[in-house]
């Protein structure tokens, strides 16, 4: 709101992981329609963002999921975003300003639950409980003669204590609700982790109780 340079917007360009599709929203004018499908982020992502009026890239995230591409969990996905600051695109503590919440995301323990994206120092970027909470690190450069200065450990700073506080209870939280939703993954997300193998091992028993009720219809009209 106060840069001038960035009142023309952007251009988001989201991706459609299931479908392997992009479009791309004009901000601010589509950002009511770009919500409705960032808002579902297990299937529609960010993946680049573009300076509306120099058309030069803003940032841009790797959005590839591994159990997406091999059909199945086969590890855990560890994402990178890069963000140019400053200069017609936002300040440094804009870009982190968002991490102050902790928001949910999908990942922690086999790839398989919901839990809050705590940011980290880098020294602390080792999660052990149920693998995790979800870490996230920041790492600022600056860009000098076409040379890349630093890194500073952008998270190693107490002004997110209290992220990381709430964090941890939102995680106390959810790891009292047990392999529940929404603790555990919707059912659509739990297909490319471990339940389509359980699913395969224990589909002889199921019974079918349509047929069966039909079946007993049918036995009592004859009668």
């Amino acid at each position: 709101m106060i840069d001038p340079n960035m009142h023309c917007g952007f251009n988001f360009e989201v991706r459609d992981l299931i479908e392997n599709k992009k479009i791309v929203f004009s901000a601010p004018e589509d950002i009511y329609d770009m919500l409705v499908f960032i808002g579902a982020p297990g299937r529609y992502t960010i993946k680049r963002i573009f300076h509306r009026g120099t058309g030069e890239i803003a940032a841009v995230s790797s959005v590839q999921r591994l159990n997406l591409m091999a059909g199945r969990y086969v590890g855990k996905d560890d994402p990178v975003c890069i963000v140019r600051c400053q200069s017609g695109y936002p300040a440094v503590g804009e870009v982190l300003e968002p991490f102050a919440h902790p928001h949910l995301v999908s990942g922690w323990m086999r790839g398989s639950h919901s839990g809050p994206l705590m940011p980290v120092a880098l020294k602390d970027a080792h999660p052990t409980r149920f693998d995790g909470p979800p870490r996230v690190i920041a790492l600022g450069f600056q860009l000098s003669d076409g040379k890349l200065v630093g890194p500073q450990d952008l998270f190693d700073d107490p002004a997110f204590d209290n992220a990381r506080k709430l964090a941890n209870d939102i995680a106390d939280y959810l790891r009292r609700l047990g392999p529940f939703e929404p603790h555990r993954l919707h059912l659509d997300e739990m297909e490319y982790t471990t339940m389509p193998m359980v699913m395969k091992k224990l589909k002889d028993r199921f019974v079918d109780l349509r047929k069966k009720k039909a079946t007993a219809e049918a036995a009592a009209a004859e009668g």
